[in-house]
């Protein structure tokens, strides 16, 4: 085999199948899912919203990613862990941005940016583990040594996020960063004396809004102090699921592994012998 065919061959996508052979459950709500967003899709373009139709293709996009990466690079993502993925893609693209869920229910965001800080943990937490379990690669991590990276891989991701925002909305004047009104303010930029004291200004009620806005500072370390609770949450698990040698499992729902290679062959196989075996008996009939 030349390399021409050896690239052929490295990019495709799992059939349908296969998918169904995975987990129904993982297939029903990857349909209904899709569904409801190529159903919103055609009313975005019909009203056109066209940033809104933008947002419906990018999440069809990201729907492909977790399979993409399971065919393609022998990585096990197990059916809990990506139906997470996928309802939190619908849940930030479609009902956060497009229905505005991130204004009309203030914990939206809240219950996202956690669910992003245990999803980064596991991500994070995988690669080292990968890495460690590597045949070729001698490394003997201790629990407490991935646990640690897995939070900073996380801390890192919701880090690297707020930068985006805040470029967003510098650059675009979006509000990517929501504002919070506040009614105190405290700040040495206030003192006449230029002396570094601390001058307060309460009960502010001006701007119509019965208070301040800060500018998004309080959303940010929001985001990131919720981002932080769920990194630890994730942490803990893969601290126990390390501890243990991979036994549990409730662990095992959330971490990425990777399959080795006489088991993808084998796995391969063995569909290419079925799909051959439904050839032969269609002929026959």
């Amino acid at each position: 085999m030349d390399k021409r065919d050896k690239k052929k061959k490295r990019f495709h996508m799992t059939s349908l199948s296969e998918r169904i052979k995975k987990g129904k459950k993982l297939f029903v709500v990857y349909i209904l899912l899709r569904l409801a967003i190529i159903l919103v899709m055609i009313a975005q373009f019909f009203n056109g919203n066209y940033e809104n139709v933008f947002l419906c293709v990018l999440s069809l996009i990201l729907f492909t990613i977790p399979s993409f990466i399971e065919d393609n690079y022998h990585i096990d993502i197990p059916n809990t862990l990506e139906i997470i993925i996928l309802v939190f893609i619908f849940a930030a693209e479609i009902l956060g941005e497009i229905s505005s869920y991130y204004v009309r229910y203030p914990f939206w965001d809240t219950a996202l940016h956690t669910t992003t800080g245990f999803l980064a943990a596991a991500v994070g937490f995988s690669l080292v583990d990968i890495l460690n379990s590597n045949e070729r690669i001698r490394f003997n991590l201790s629990p407490i040594f991935m646990t640690v990276v897995a939070f900073c891989f996380s801390m890192t991701i919701a880090v690297i996020w707020e930068f985006i925002e805040f470029s967003i909305d510098y650059i675009f004047g979006l509000d990517m960063q929501k504002d919070t009104v506040i009614h105190t303010i405290n700040s040495v930029m206030l003192d006449p004396t230029k002396s570094n004291k601390v001058v307060s200004i309460k009960n502010i009620v001006d701007l119509g809004l019965d208070g301040y806005l800060d500018i998004g500072l309080y959303d940010t370390i929001k985001d990131m102090a919720v981002n932080f609770v769920g990194a630890i949450v994730f942490s803990i698990i893969g601290f126990f699921y390390v501890k243990g040698k991979g036994k549990g499992s409730f662990a095992k729902q959330f971490i990425p592994t990777k399959v080795r290679d006489t088991d993808h062959s084998n796995s391969s196989k063995k569909s290419q012998d079925n799909d051959n075996k439904v050839r032969r008996d269609s002929k026959e009939v």
